[in-house]
């Protein structure tokens, strides 16, 4: 090596050339090969220690640390003890000398540098390690060095990665665990020495009674003791800029340790208070004040950095609340901790001349606030079961400050987060009363004026009338990943208090509800009066700009209502029918007064003043009022069965005037949105309610015509869906409360056969043309036709499917022609994947549904059919040429299989020898090696199916052998196919995709508890450590590191077949072949997998063994080459 000087220039040359701009990346590789050869030679070190205390350049500096980093990490094993002694005293020597002008990003490194050696040699080479740390902290000059090594140790040593034994990571903890008192009571010392030094400075007048700080009287009733309530009160000190940071490094300490120690009575009560204390600086307004009003931008930086200093101290009181683990000694102190952070929440939702709530909040920093919430989360989550049993909490007035925070955050995501805690709380709430039934009215009643005020505040933050600028603001148009608008969230969420609500205290949230929902009412129905006939239509006659936009609030704020009406339509049904059936009977009136008035005097075809508004309100509302009704469908079933024997007028008239709503939006001129509501109000009638009088209403024989006419114009591919299950399920789905004899089938299928057969009529019409070929502009039509009627008869199908047998059966005779024909047309598309793709969804939609009504013979000539048109030549250009839509196919396939494999009984087994030899034979060769995770999804849960439903065709373990023998002897059948079955999931093992390894370990797993699959002979003899192999493997490799715990189960399942085998053999076996690991290393794996043999210990022995192997090949890659092992 050069001398080095002469390197030095030359590293700081290359370094600056390196980061240069013009630099090629061609070049920049070739530095980078230079310097990591230079770090690798034995030596480099030294040099590297002369550049950091020679250089003035940044990047030289980092590079040195990094080869000093990799150097300890993963050489350290190899290097000379003389060589560790020096470099040990040599790196600490240079940052006290340094730290103080070094940039911090090095000073950090150089730290965690020192902090990596002590990892590895504390205490018994580098016994004063952590003695030095506690000097630097205790020597004002140093602290804040003395902190950053602290909070360094506590990172790198509490939780460290995988570069150490198991029994090394234990040592640490337990050495980290003695220090514990001493670290807490040093930092303790820190933060209250600096707040008192300053608190006596800062001698500020108390403030003014009229000025509102003074606690008041929920403070002394929180806090118990005046003297604590009175130092809460003292001013906050002003501190200079060194002591800020000194403060702001401590507590970062504190938030790290409070996230590994357990909570124990170290953590002593001053501690607390004293983060307590910092934890003010963040509600502390005239901070951020003094700095605006002195202008100049030391102060508004001292400003946020007070603020910091809040946001740390909630961190590190958070840290603390998440623990659920709570001993005894420690509640005492978490009640305390309660009461002083509600002594804050008071303070920052405190009203005064000057400040609104609002104001005050918007004057903290967002991230104190975030902190804030999230501890208000975590007491309401995990602590207030706990709490709420203490007499001297007052529960009550925390949800009155609690209601405060909420209603006035700044942030619409802040008031989201505060919904939050408020379900969390209704939730507990809840399942309070429904564990203590004995109580539940005292209960209620200690809270009810709480839940009535939230309720009608979530409210009124949903109507335009009261919220109107903050609504405006929400993006009604971007799709968030739940695929909803900000509004639609907002209004859902909101929606979700209201019903939680409703559950404690229905009578009350319905009367807050109905009242409001109704002056809307009466703003809409009022319309009618301003509609006027023009030449072209119909016109509002509304046009003053404060009129529409007023009607515009209204008329958005009905449209949330009636959402919320609807979303309360599951309160009124079950137990409470008769109880609050006069308010649902009131509700469902009033819906259907308002579905006929929209429809009768066709308010989504008026014309408006302001279109690009009015009119998309008024199809909304209109939309809303059919969706609510079909909310109450339930309700509507449950009326019917209780008056169909006596009276049933009211609720016939309720029926036929909906009927009447719906019909005239059954139209292709009607705008979707519209559309769709009506018609899924339509099928609820027909599949939920089903008035045995629905097919003899004018209205629904109206849409019959509608839908059988050819001549008019078919509606969009959605609605006609929709409309074609409604009227089928009106002819198939029995009455409810008639008996089997009044069910008029005969008709009813006759009907039915003709409503198909409209349906189909050019569908059945392609079977005589398929044969012929194609022309290009005659296929896109014949597509269309096959699309538009396997749509409506898949879904017709689906509907049915689990109903009862007659159903099905009057179903299957009206469709046997057509799926004749789709059978016909099979061949002829087998080409075109996208019409393939259909025709198979429409069969897999039959065989799930309808298999016994179609007959066996059928059946089979449907399989074979499929079989003999799915060649290996097929299989492979759609799988591999025809991308997704291809795949889909196959899948589909697949599906259509899996269905078949599962039925009982032996009809379909004469075709499992086929159905396994497509899989293996022609499937499995051409997806094995693709990486691509199409179709194996589908193939393995095939595959399973057949093992686990026709276990018999591969194990015919006889009742009589197994009582003559004591012990099953097993007759294996099909051995082979049985082998490549399992050989295929064993493969699956090796490839990279996480889901179909863990899909593939649970039907391991299943077939394991279902039909004892690891202990069956051919599986225990042949297979059972080959695949305890591979599962070990995948874990060393860290491949499918997710899957940790799910893999050790399986590995304990499969060795607890045979725990002496797997003792004696297979674990020696295991770590004979293990490469990168000598003969002694691998004996004290051997020693250290305990013979244990329940789940725990075994699994957990499992888990040291890959870390410590893992471990072992590290130090081992890590030695100067020719080093002898002894």
């Amino acid at each position: 090596m050069a001398s080095e000087e002469a390197s030095l220039r030359a590293l700081e040359s290359l370094m600056t050339e390196f980061f240069h701009n013009c630099t090629t990346n061609e070049r920049k590789r070739e530095i980078e090969e230079l310097l990591n050869n230079f770090a690798q030679q034995i030596g480099a070190w030294r040099f590297c220690l002369y550049f950091l205390s020679s250089t003035r350049n940044d990047y030289v500096m980092m590079y040195s640390l990094t080869v000093f980093e990799n150097l300890i990490n993963k050489m350290w094993l190899g290097v000379p003890s003389q060589d560790k002694m020096e470099i040990r005293s040599c790196l600490p020597k240079l940052l006290l000398a340094h730290h103080k002008t070094l940039p911090y990003f090095i000073r950090n490194k150089l730290c965690k540098v020192i902090v990596d050696i002590g990892r590895q040699d504390w205490p018994m080479f580098y016994h004063d390690f952590f003695t030095n740390i506690l000097q630097l902290i205790q020597s004002p000059v140093t602290t804040p060095l003395g902190l950053i090594m602290l909070k360094t140790t506590s990172e790198e040593l509490a939780c460290p990665r995988e570069d150490l034994s198991v029994a090394r990571k234990e040592e640490l903890r337990k050495l980290l665990l003695d220090q514990v008192q001493t670290v807490l009571g040093l930092l303790t010392g820190i933060l209250e020495s600096i707040w008192d030094k300053h608190s006596v400075t800062a001698a500020t007048p108390p403030p003014s009674p009229s000025s509102g700080e003074s606690g008041g009287d929920l403070l002394s009733s929180l806090l118990q003791s005046p003297s604590a309530a009175k130092l809460l009160n003292q001013p906050i000190p002003i501190l200079d800029s060194e002591s800020e940071y000194i403060c702001s490094l401590a507590l970062e300490c504190l938030a790290h340790l409070f996230s590994w120690i357990p909570l124990s009575t170290s953590i002593t009560p001053s501690l607390l208070t004293t983060i307590f204390h910092f934890a003010r600086f963040g509600c502390d307004t005239r901070a951020r004040k003094m700095s605006s009003v002195n202008g100049s931008s030391q102060n508004s930086v001292l400003g946020q950095e007070r603020g910091r200093l809040g946001i740390l101290a909630m961190s590190c009181i958070n840290e603390l609340m998440s623990k659920n683990c709570v001993p005894m000694e420690f509640e005492e102190y978490l009640l305390r901790m309660f009461q002083q952070t509600f002594y804050l929440l008071q303070k920052i939702t405190k009203e005064n001349n000057a400040h609104t709530v609002k104001s005050r909040l918007e004057e903290l920093d967002e991230s104190y606030i975030e902190k804030f919430t999230d501890f208000l989360r975590l007491f309401v989550s995990v602590h207030l079961r706990r709490i709420e049993s203490y007499s001297q909490f007052p529960v009550v007035e925390f949800l009155a400050l609690l209601f405060k925070y909420t209603f006035h955050q700044p942030t619409h995501e802040g008031y989201f987060s505060c919904l939050d805690i408020w379900t969390l709380f209704l939730d507990y709430l809840t399942s309070k009363i429904k564990s203590r039934l004995a109580d539940k009215e005292a209960v209620l009643n200690r809270y009810e004026d709480a839940l009535v005020l939230l309720l009608t505040e979530v409210l009124n933050r949903i109507q335009f009338r009261y919220n109107q600028a903050q609504l405006e603001e929400l993006d009604d148009e971007t799709l968030d990943d739940d695929q909803q608008t900000e509004w639609q969230r907002y209004l859902r969420q909101s929606l979700e208090v209201v019903a939680k609500v409703m559950e404690l205290l229905p009578t009350h949230a319905f009367s807050t509800l109905f009242p409001v929902l109704q002056d809307n009412l009466e703003v809409y129905l009022g319309l009618q009066q301003f509609v006027v006939t023009s030449g072209t239509g119909h016109r509002l006659n509304i046009t003053a700009e404060n009129d529409c936009r007023r009607l515009h609030c209204s008329l958005r704020d009905l449209s949330s209502l009636l959402q919320a009406v609807g979303r309360l339509a599951e309160y009124f049904i079950g137990d409470v029918f008769a109880a609050r059936f006069n308010d649902a009977l009131t509700v469902v009136e009033r819906l259907v007064k308002v579905t006929l008035y929209g429809s009768q005097i066709k308010l989504y075809n008026i014309e408006t003043a302001v279109p690009s508004v009015l009119k998309p309100d008024l199809i909304d509302v209109h939309a809303q009022s059919l969706a609510a009704l079909q909310a109450y469908s339930h309700w509507l079933a449950q009326f019917y069965s209780e008056v169909h024997r006596q009276n049933p007028e009211q609720f016939i008239s309720l029926v036929s005037t909906a009927l009447e709503a719906i019909t005239p939006l059954i139209s292709s001129k009607v705008q979707e949105k519209l559309l769709l509501s009506a018609c899924h109000l339509l099928v609820s009638l027909a599949t939920t309610v089903r008035p045995v009088f629905l097919i003899r209403i004018p209205a629904v024989q109206k849409v019959f015509n509608r839908i059988t006419d050819t001549s008019t114009q078919r509606l969009p591919d959605k609605a006609q869906v929709l409309v074609c299950r409604a009227l089928s399920n009106v002819l198939l789905l029995p009455w409810p409360n008639l008996p089997e004899s009044e069910q008029q089938w005969a008709v009813r299928s006759t009907n039915h056969a003709s409503l198909i057969s409209a349906l189909t009529r050019e569908y059945r019409h392609l079977k005589s043309s398929a044969i012929l070929p194609q022309r290009k502009v005659r296929l896109e039509d014949t597509k269309v036709i096959i699309h538009q009627t396997l749509s409506v008869l898949e879904d017709i199908v689906e509907s049915i499917s689990g109903e009862s047998t007659k159903s099905r059966q009057i179903c299957y005779q009206s469709l046997q022609e057509s799926v004749q024909v789709s059978l016909a047309l099979f061949p002829a598309f087998i080409h075109q994947s996208d019409v393939t793709d259909e025709m198979l969804s429409f069969f897999l939609t039959l065989f799930q549904g309808l298999r016994v009504q179609m007959g066996v013979p059928f059946t089979e000539q449907i399989i074979q059919t499929f079989l003999n048109m799915f060649t290996r030549e097929q299989l492979a250009e759609s799988i591999l040429h025809e991308g997704s839509t291809g795949c889909r196919v196959v899948e589909k396939f697949l599906k259509i299989l899996q269905v078949v494999v599962q039925e009982p009984g032996q009809v379909f087994k004469p075709f499992l020898p086929s159905i396994i030899s497509l899989c293996m034979e022609q499937v499995y060769p051409i997806i094995a090696e693709r990486s691509s995770p199409d179709v194996k999804a589908e193939l393995f849960e095939l595959l399973f199916r057949v093992l686990h439903h026709n276990w018999r065709y591969f194990f015919k373990s006889s009742v009589l052998a197994s009582v003559q023998r004591g012990i099953a002897e097993e007759q294996m059948e099909n051995e082979a196919q049985f082998s490549a079955i399992m050989q295929a999931f064993g493969q699956s093992f090796l490839q990279p995709d996480i889901h179909l390894f863990k899909q593939n370990l649970f039907y391991l797993e299943t077939l394991n508890t279902k039909q004892k699959l690891y202990h069956k002979k051919i599986f225990r003899t042949t297979m059972l450590f080959q695949f305890v192999n591979v599962l070990l493997q995948v874990l060393v490799h860290k491949s499918h590191d997710l899957l940790q715990e799910e893999i050790g189960i399986a590995i304990y399942n499969m060795a607890s077949v045979d725990f002496d085998s797997f003792y004696s053999a297979f674990l020696t076996e295991f770590l004979a072949s293990c490469d990168g690991v000598d003969s002694n290393q691998k004996n004290v794996l051997g020693r250290n997998f305990k013979m244990d043999r329940d789940l725990p210990s075994f699994t957990q022995n499992v888990h040291r063994l890959v870390n410590d192997l893992r471990y072992y090949r590290l130090c081992n890659d890590s030695l100067p080459p020719g080093t002898v092992k002894l």
